[in-house]
């Protein structure tokens, strides 16, 4: 179902990174969405390097009046794991973006999320497309937030899929597998509409982007580059196109088709947190399955792993709402419409 235009407050996590990227600008594009809090997670790359993409993205967005904050620094249990060979060395691959001229909150993101949650009951929306580390120790500190909070979005796992990081784990769960584990026990037994939506690798890696969805972006933007994602470039050549953030894009974009490439998947991009955004923005038909999620702690070889009953076979109540149905060629035509007026914005109030 979907709920476009409604008033949308939100909370986000993330660990910027290409896609986390990708899904902060389209929501930084609408009108309708206000993001009261960014908070930034170890995962893709090391926080403080989260917390300056953020900075940077919003100020490259003309919006510089959200709170960025910086909660753990590393996974609850285990040591942290980053990606450089998937996101850059900063988390957003050729793209190269200014230093911010905004500052990092004072206040620990968790901090700032039980804050908002307990001052506005039942009126925000959480979307984590991150290691769920934060989440875990923002339950700890305040156990009511599945009731708190008005809705709750997360970009994560693998239900009887290929996972992406181990053969049976997706890479947010794999980071950070007990905080993944104690998120999940938090919701068990909730009523199903306060069940956390989880947009895990079975529907997020039907996202498939490609040269031509950045080519589309830059005819909807009203650039004049015909050619926006360069293939692989040994000279290290950079987009052309005079938008900044439609060249940010795309720097980063060329890079991501790269690793997939790399590894047998085709010039494309799996951009998973892009859908979880536009859930979280009411933007996007899908359906899910209700189901009990339990996330691999243990195992050396599983762990990470996360695993859906669906039948209630191990006589638990569900604690999750697993998206089993999403339309991409519509999430695309929302996302890329959106983006691509955000940049002309911009080009008029520089221009």
């Amino acid at each position: 179902m979907t709920e476009s235009g409604a008033p949308v407050r939100l909370l986000v996590d993330n660990d910027t990174g290409i896609d986390d990227a990708l899904a902060l600008v389209y929501l930084l594009s609408l009108s309708h969405v206000d993001v009261e809090v960014l908070t930034s997670t170890p995962g893709n790359v090391a926080v403080e390097q989260v917390a300056r993409n953020n900075l940077a993205l919003l100020e490259l967005c003309g919006r510089t009046g959200v709170e960025v904050a910086v909660g753990a620094t590393a996974p609850l249990e285990i040591p942290l794991t980053t990606t450089p060979e998937t996101h850059g060395p900063q988390g957003i691959g050729y793209a190269e973006l200014p230093a911010p001229e905004g500052a990092v909150s004072p206040h620990h993101a968790v901090d700032l999320w039980v804050e908002a949650a307990r001052q506005h009951p039942g009126e925000l929306t959480a979307l984590l497309t991150a290691p769920l580390t934060n989440f875990a120790l923002a339950l700890r500190k305040e156990p009511r937030l599945p009731k708190l909070l008005k809705r709750v979005v997360i970009m994560g796992g693998s239900y009887y899929y290929q996972g992406n990081t181990t053969p049976t784990a997706e890479w947010n769960t794999h980071v950070d597998p007990h905080a993944a584990a104690e998120v999940f026990a938090a919701f068990e037994g909730e009523p199903e509409d306060r069940l956390p939506i989880v947009c895990a690798l079975e529907m997020t890696e039907r996202i498939e982007l490609r040269p031509e969805h950045v080519a589309e972006l830059g005819r909807l933007a009203g650039s004049a580059e015909a050619e926006l994602v360069l293939p692989e470039d040994p000279e290290g050549r950079r987009s052309t196109a005079a938008n900044p953030l439609l060249r940010c894009l795309s720097d980063a974009l060329r890079f991501y088709f790269e690793f997939h490439r790399h590894y047998d998947q085709g010039y494309l991009a799996h951009v998973h947190d892009v859908f979880a955004a536009a859930i979280a923005a009411g933007a996007v038909d899908y359906r899910t399955r209700p189901a009990t999620v339990h996330v691999e702690t243990g195992s050396g070889l599983l762990v990470g792993t996360t695993v859906a009953d669906y039948r209630g076979l191990w006589g638990r109540k569900p604690n999750a709402r697993i998206v089993s149905w999403n339309d991409p060629e519509a999430t695309f035509r929302e996302v890329l419409g959106s983006i691509g007026a955000l940049a002309r914005r911009l080009d008029s109030a520089g221009g």
